[in-house]
């Protein structure tokens, strides 16, 4: 799909994806599992540093959508249910279930994302920093 920045990190039983575009530092990643996600180091993501069970776990908790994962028996995310929708403080949207979301691009299945409340996101309807909801 176009107007995605998409990285694979591949790994022996796990695939990890990064959309650098969406991430919005909440740091879950390098906290829960310094040992595969570490910023200093290339790549950043290193798949096969934990068991593919604890880093699918670490996966789920980045609340942006920006980081996704594919086991190599081909299972995925199973979305949230009843899917949430929690207000932050400054306005961002913080959602995670089955999702449909209508982008510039098409229509995309999500299982998290952080959208924009306030209107001034470049990445529209995903949260980028941009406006005053992002700060």
């Amino acid at each position: 799909m176009s107007g995605r920045s998409d990285k694979a990190y591949e790994g022996q039983s796990i695939t990890v994806t990064f959309e650098a575009d969406r991430c919005l530092p909440a740091a879950e990643c390098v906290h829960g599992l310094p040992e595969v996600f570490d910023t200093a180091r290339r790549p950043w993501i290193q798949p096969d540093g934990a068991a593919a069970d604890r880093l699918a776990e670490v996966v789920r908790r980045c609340p942006s959508g920006a980081l996704r994962y594919e086991l190599a028996d081909g299972g995925t995310e199973i979305p949230d249910r009843p899917t949430r929708i929690t207000p932050s403080s400054t306005g961002q949207l913080i959602v995670r279930g089955e999702l449909s979301v209508d982008t510039p691009h098409g229509v995309r299945a999500e299982t998290r994302a952080v959208l924009c409340g306030c209107g001034q996101s470049r990445l529209q309807p995903y949260c980028d920093h941009a406006g005053p909801c992002g700060r």
